[in-house]
């Protein structure tokens, strides 16, 4: 299983729901992906401009399949113009 863990820091707040809505659509879709065992958005307490998306992919085949999807070049081409992304990548 492969396990991403990408922090978003929204650069205004003026995009910040923008940002939410398109991580929101790109996880609703993606759960219906094959491989996909999970993907949540989460939103921190303690920082507004802090999003962070956990996804975990059955496998590598799955997790590019995903990556090769035009729903999710549109949502994260969209979400990067108004976010700044690091992600973390753990195997297990």
């Amino acid at each position: 299983m492969i396990r991403l863990n990408c922090f978003i820091r929204v650069k205004s707040p003026e995009n910040h729901d923008q940002v939410l809505s398109d991580a929101l659509l790109l996880t609703e879709n993606s759960l219906t992906e094959n491989g996909c065992i999970a993907y949540d958005v989460f939103q921190s307490a303690s920082r507004p401009d802090v999003l962070m998306i956990c996804e975990t992919w059955a496998d590598e085949a799955s997790l590019e399949a995903h990556s090769k999807t035009e729903l999710f070049h549109r949502l994260t081409t969209n979400m990067r113009a108004l976010a700044d992304f690091k992600t973390e990548r753990f195997t297990f």
